[in-house]
C-alpha cells in the first residue's frame, strides 16, 4: 500500500500550486488529476490567452470578489497578485499588464501558463498522475487517513495520507473535468454546500429580433441591470449578442441576474449607447445630422450615423410608425429617439447553463474552512482550495488569483 505525506485531488490551477508548495517544504505529494493532463481548464481561459492575475491594490481587488471577500484575504495575503506575477515570469512565463490592470503571457498562449507550472510542480518533486479519479476521502476519528481512488480500467487502490487537499474545481465548463465531484466528496464527510449556480455566464433575451443581432459588438457603451425595476449593478464597456447576451460587462452583472432569475424575479439589462453625450447634446447631434443630411431625410438613414447598422431594425421597431418614414426633427421625435439611446432595455429571461459559465458561484461552505489555513473545521488534515470553496469573482484574472492564493495557503499544510 502506498503512503505519502499528502494526497492533491485535482490537477487545476490551485492543485497544481498546492501540490507544488507543499512538495517544496519536503512532504511527499501524490496530485491525483482525472483528466489526461494537468490544468485542462487553464490551458483554455481567457479564449485561450490565460488572463491569470489582476494587478489593482488589496481592497480593490476584494471589491470584485462576491462572496466573502473576508475569507479570502489570508490568502491573498500569503500569496499575493504581486507574488503571482513574480511566481510566473521566475518560472519562465514572461508577463505584460493590459487594460483593466489585467495580466496575460506574453506569448499569448495559456498553454504556456499551464505548462510551466506543471513543470514547476514536478521539479518540486510532486507526483503527478493522470487518469485517475479519487472515489473517497476516508477518515477515521475526525481525521482524514487516505484515498480510495480508481483507474480508468475500474481498478481500485487504497493509498495512505494523513493529509488531503480538495481542490476539484466547481461544475463551470465540465469538459474539463469541472463535474462536481468534490462536493460528493466533501459532503460525505459532514461538509455544507451552498448551492451551486452559474456564475460570469451569458444571459439570455427572448426580445423580439435578438436573433439578428448574432455577432453584434456594442463598445464604450454603459449597461444596468435592473431587478424588480431597480437597479442593483452598473458596467461600463463592452457586450456582444452571440446570439446570446454576453461579452465582458454583462458576464460580470450575470451571478446578481442568476441569482435573480433563480427567484423568479424580473430581470432587465438597460443599455446607455451613448453614454459620453447628455440627452441635450443628444438633441443638439440629431439637429446637425438633419441640417447636414437635408430636411427630407428619412429616419433610418439619420439613424445610421449613430448607431451599427445592424441593431437599426431592432431599434427602430421601437419608436412609433411614421406613414411617411421622414425625420421631422420634432421635439416628441427627439426626445423618442434620446430616450431609447439612453435607455435601450434588454429583458432577460433566463441564462446559460454551467457548460458556458467561466465559473462556478456556490460550493463548500466558507464558514466550515479556517481562512488562516484554508483546513477543514470539521475534518483533521483535510485542506481546500480554489473553486471547489464557495468563493468566486469578476472576470478580469480575479478567479484565478484566488485558486492560485488558497491553492499556495492550502499547500502550507498549517494546522
Amino acid at each position: 500500500m502506498r503512503r505519502f505525506d499528502a494526497i492533491v485531488i485535482g490537477g487545476g490551477a490551485a492543485g497544481v500550486m498546492a501540490a507544488g508548495v507543499a512538495a517544496g517544504a519536503g512532504y511527499s505529494v501524490l496530485l491525483c488529476e482525472k483528466m489526461e493532463k494537468p490544468q485542462r481548464k487553464v490551458r483554455i481561459t481567457g479564449k485561450g490567452r490565460c488572463n491569470l492575475t489582476n494587478m489593482r491594490s488589496g481592497t480593490e481587488f476584494l471589491n470584485h470578489v462576491h462572496e466573502s471577500p473576508e475569507f479570502v484575504a489570508a490568502a491573498l495575503r500569503s500569496f499575493s497578485n504581486k507574488d503571482a506575477y513574480a511566481f510566473f515570469e521566475r518560472i519562465g512565463v514572461p508577463l505584460a499588464v493590459e487594460r483593466g490592470d489585467r495580466v496575460f503571457p506574453v506569448s499569448g498562449k495559456a498553454w504556456d501558463v499551464a505548462e510551466a507550472h506543471i513543470r514547476w510542480c514536478r521539479d518540486r518533486g510532486a507526483v503527478i498522475e493522470c487518469g485517475v479519479r479519487v472515489v473517497e476521502i476516508c477518515a477515521e476519528h475526525g481525521h482524514v487517513t487516505g484515498v480510495v481512488v480508481e483507474n480508468r480500467r475500474g481498478e481500485s487502490e487504497r493509498i495512505i495520507a494523513a493529509r488531503v487537499i480538495l481542490a476539484t474545481g466547481g461544475v463551470s465548463y465540465p469538459a474539463t473535468g469541472s463535474t462536481g465531484d468534490g462536493y460528493v466528496l466533501a459532503h460525505r464527510l459532514g461538509h455544507t454546500i451552498v448551492e451551486v449556480r452559474p456564475s460570469l455566464t451569458p444571459l439570455v433575451t427572448n426580445m423580439s429580433g435578438v436573433r439578428a443581432l448574432k455577432g453584434l459588438s456594442l463598445r464604450n457603451i454603459a449597461a444596468s441591470l435592473r431587478v424588480d425595476g431597480k437597479i442593483v449593478s452598473r458596467e461600463f464597456g463592452e457586450m456582444e449578442f452571440t446570439p446570446y447576451v454576453a461579452g465582458p460587462i454583462i458576464l460580470r452583472m450575470s451571478r446578481i441576474a442568476v441569482d435573480a432569475l433563480i427567484d423568479e424575479r424580473r430581470v432587465d439589462i438597460v443599455i446607455d449607447l451613448k453614454p459620453a453625450l447628455s440627452e441635450k447634446q443628444l438633441q443638439n447631434r440629431l439637429v446637425r445630422e438633419w441640417n447636414a443630411l437635408g430636411r427630407n431625410v428619412d429616419r433610418k438613414s439619420l439613424l445610421r450615423k449613430l448607431l451599427p447598422a445592424q441593431l437599426l431594425p431592432v431599434f427602430e421597431s421601437r419608436l412609433p410608425v411614421r406613414s411617411d418614414r421622414r425625420f421631422l426633427c420634432e421635439e416628441q421625435e427627439c426626445s423618442q429617439i434620446i430616450r431609447l439611446l439612453k435607455e435601450f432595455v434588454l429583458p432577460i429571461d433566463d441564462y446559460r447553463p454551467f457548460e458556458e459559465a467561466i465559473v462556478t458561484a456556490g460550493g463548500i461552505s466558507t464558514d466550515e474552512i479556517d481562512p488562516l489555513t484554508m483546513q477543514s473545521r470539521c475534518v483533521g488534515g483535510l485542506y481546500f482550495a480554489g473553486e471547489v470553496i464557495d468563493i468566486d469573482a469578476d472576470t478580469g484574472g480575479y478567479n484565478l488569483q484566488l485558486a492560485y492564493s488558497t491553492g499556495y495557503l492550502a499547500g502550507t499544510l498549517k494546522v
